[in-house]
């Protein structure tokens, strides 16, 4: 038995690619919905970003601004467990009688 295979226009893939990129939908969903392969579409979302130069992607970063988001995300947390502390203690003298 011999299946032959689909051909889709750019047009379409491109659309496609599109509707992935603007609605941030999982590649899973979109693909199920026009009925081609995850897969098929991820290939065809790599060469998207490829030819229209990756603008939707996140650039990358250099080694400062990385060492520089992690310094950020560590007193962000340490920011985050200070409030915490500070909510319960507010919370506990609020309740205590005097």
């Amino acid at each position: 038995m011999s299946s032959t295979r689909r051909r889709f226009s750019q047009e379409f893939k491109d659309e496609l690619c599109r509707e992935v990129i603007d609605s941030s939908k999982p590649i899973k969903t979109v693909a199920a919905e026009y009925g081609v392969g995850a897969e098929t579409l991820r290939n065809w979302l790599k060469k998207y970003k490829e030819t229209h130069g990756g603008a939707e992607a996140e650039p990358e970063l250099n080694v400062s601004e990385r060492a520089r988001l992690k310094e950020l995300e560590r007193e962000n947390q340490e920011l985050k467990a200070e409030a915490a502390f500070l909510k319960k203690a507010a919370a506990y003298f609020a309740r205590e009688p005097r």
